[in-house]
């Protein structure tokens, strides 16, 4: 049988008045209390009467998270984080995806659309700066991503540039100069571009190593094809090419895991030939053969966050406060791919 507010009272030796302030997220609760009502939230498995809860309080218990695609690992895992850190507050999820379709993605956050929604995490990839003034919305938004900066919503974004930067310095730090990079093009325009900002912490590394740049090396690759196909087939080009290097850094994990196969199939070695690292951290990237390097974005943190925001906007009172913009800490994760045993790995 379903748990009821009354089970979870019971269990952790409180009020049901206090069970509904922990769910509701009320501030004057003592954190000892609230673990105990959360611990026997979790032991019970205990979900809301979503549709009671919105007669009462005009709210529903759903936010909505809008992501291009839950095809590709890195928003699949998103998705996950999110939830995760929206049932710890007491809410459900409604996951769309927009194809990274711009049509699809106005409509997401169109003001007059119908939604069943307390609040949306939205992140955009076709949506640019140019469109900032799309996010001013009557629901309550908090904007993830690169895509959209200054803009009329709360913002949780990554350390892009410097992460990158990171990475290439940890292959530089291994020893190698010939590093290529793959889902980068020299000539893309859109500055605010994940693929962008990116390229820029590769180019920062080589500039402060003294390492001149090669064209030949920046293999460009649009990032609706961020896969592990254009991953595999920018490692044959480069083979077939003539190109040496001995070192590749992808802009997703995905297209790691594809570099990956292909430098097996062309028989180079990995660390000792060639050193791999990604960006994203995802979890197929730490069981792949060799595990890969990579750099974590703080994705878990950046749902978190996240979530608390968008909560603090669907619960604010009278003029709102200014917009802000949060960056979780990034980190490298050193792998096999680039020499380092990871097996001790938490």
């Amino acid at each position: 049988m379903r748990s009821t507010l009354h089970d979870v009272a019971r269990l952790a030796g409180v009020s049901i008045k206090t069970v509904s302030n922990v769910i509701n997220d009320y501030p004057h609760v003592r954190p000892d209390t609230r673990e105990r009502v959360n611990r026997a939230i979790a032991e019970l498995g205990y979900r809301p009467n979503l549709s009671a809860r919105g007669l009462r309080s005009g709210r529903t218990g759903v936010i909505g998270l809008a992501v291009p695609s839950l095809r590709e690992s890195y928003f699949a895992e998103l998705a996950d984080a999110v939830i995760r850190a929206a049932e710890r507050r007491g809410l459900g999820v409604m996951v769309e995806q927009t194809g990274g379709n711009r049509e699809a993605e106005l409509l997401a956050v169109a003001s007059n659309r119908p939604r069943f929604l307390d609040g949306l995490l939205f992140s955009p990839v076709s949506l640019g700066q140019h469109d900032a003034d799309a996010l001013v919305s009557t629901s309550p938004l908090v904007l993830l991503g690169e895509r959209i900066f200054g803009g009329p919503t709360d913002h949780v974004t990554m350390h892009n540039m410097s992460s990158a930067q990171a990475a290439v310095e940890h292959l530089i730090e291994i020893g190698r100069r010939r590093i290529a990079v793959i889902g980068a093009d020299l000539e893309d325009g859109d500055e605010a571009s994940s693929a962008s900002l990116r390229l820029k912490g590769y180019l920062h590394a080589l500039e402060h190593a003294g390492i001149d740049l090669d064209p030949v090396l920046v293999r460009p690759t649009a990032m609706a094809q961020w896969n592990r196909a254009s991953g595999a087939a920018a490692i044959h080009r480069l083979v077939d090419e003539g190109v040496r290097f001995d070192a590749v850094f992808t802009l997703n994990d995905t297209l790691g895991l594809g570099a990956l196969r292909a430098l097996g199939e062309r028989h180079l070695r990995v660390p000792e030939d060639v050193a791999v690292i990604g960006f994203d951290n995802i979890d197929e990237s730490r069981y792949s053969v060799p595990s890969m390097s990579t750099v974590d974005t703080g994705r878990d943190e950046i749902a978190r966050i996240a979530v608390d925001r968008l909560i603090e906007r669907i619960g604010e009172k009278g003029e709102p406060r200014p917009p802000e913009t949060f960056k979780p800490d990034f980190r490298i994760v050193r792998r096999e791919s680039t020499g380092f045993d990871s097996s001790a790995e938490a």
